[in-house]
């Protein structure tokens, strides 16, 4: 099983009042890191929404809070497939704030496949399961 890493800094943006990173942010660091694997994949959103008929909403999501990050901070994000299924996958997720060496947060997303002319849920396309699978991580 392979993990995808995505890294970068906090921007100031992120911050709240406190000057830590605002708790909605870290779905968005999910979401980045996401974008960077289905990148690397050849795939991307566009693709998967013009060329294949497909959308992948999110239908769940849940966030682990452990170490607070700051603005500058070097953030990565770990990134694998818990679960594949026909119409459905889990992604992983684990934020290490390597400024501090510590873990920031954990969490998933659950996204299902869904024929946009229809918004009914449908079999991922094979061609997209098949470049997560290496991503899998069993048990």
């Amino acid at each position: 099983m392979a993990e995808f890493r995505h890294r970068f800094t906090v921007d100031y943006v992120d911050t709240d009042a406190l000057g830590i990173v605002h708790f909605s942010n870290y779905f968005r660091y999910f979401e980045r890191a996401e974008l960077a694997l289905l990148r690397s994949l050849g795939f991307d959103y566009r693709r998967l929404n013009r060329d294949m008929g497909v959308a992948i909403p999110r239908v769940e999501a849940h966030c682990r809070y452990l170490s607070p990050c700051t603005f500058s901070q070097e953030v990565e994000v770990e990134l694998w497939v818990e679960e594949l299924r026909d119409r459905s996958l889990r992604y992983g997720f684990r934020i290490h704030n390597r400024s501090e060496g510590k873990v920031a947060a954990e969490g998933w997303v659950t996204v299902v496949s869904i024929d946009i002319s229809r918004f009914e849920a449908v079999r991922m396309p094979e061609e997209f399961r098949r470049a997560l699978t290496p991503y899998l991580r069993e048990g």
